[in-house]
């Protein structure tokens, strides 16, 4: 896989990053994931203005409150969909999100494929993990907003972004 020109570290080692890196003004690419039932699921599938929330792993404390965080705000603002994206199965997925009352976020898998993670630009490679981060689409499909957090143990900037997603409402 290409690696990309973005830097970022984990736990402060340089994270090399594979996959094509998405910029604002890219159209979004289409991707493919699977579902917390199993099945495959388009982010094609999906309309509006879209945060695609991005981490390494639901059983960690940072990715665990970047879900919290972007759930109540998907609660707040019925017109932005939250999409969360890791590759942690789907049905650790299910019993996160159970646990923690997560059920207004929708979280998808790129375990399988690495197919968002690739078009998208997000693959730690040597973890065959998703790094942290935003990506804001609006309802024409263009990417406005893109954050790749620069050190992968640490939160996203959650006021930016939702201040951007909400301008496009």
């Amino acid at each position: 896989m290409k690696q990309n020109n973005i830097k970022i570290t984990f736990a402060g080692n340089p994270m090399p990053l594979s996959g094509k890196e998405i910029q604002v003004g890219d159209k979004a690419p289409d991707f493919t994931v699977v579902g917390n039932d199993l099945n495959p699921i388009k982010f094609s599938e999906y309309k509006g203005v879209r945060i695609i929330s991005v981490f390494p792993s639901l059983d960690t404390g940072v990715c665990a409150l970047q879900n919290k965080r972007f759930n109540k705000e998907a609660a707040e603002n019925k017109d932005i969909t939250i999409i969360s994206i890791s590759v942690d199965l789907p049905f650790a997925q299910k019993r996160f999100c159970g646990a923690e009352g997560i059920d207004t976020a929708v979280t998808i898998s790129d375990h399988k494929d690495l197919d968002f993670g690739k078009k998208y630009g997000f693959v730690m490679e040597s973890l065959r993990l998703l790094a942290r981060g935003v990506i804001i689409v609006d309802t024409d499909n263009t990417v406005q907003y893109v954050e790749y957090v620069s050190e992968v143990t640490t939160e996203p900037d959650y006021e930016t972004a939702l201040k951007k997603a909400k301008e496009l409402l």
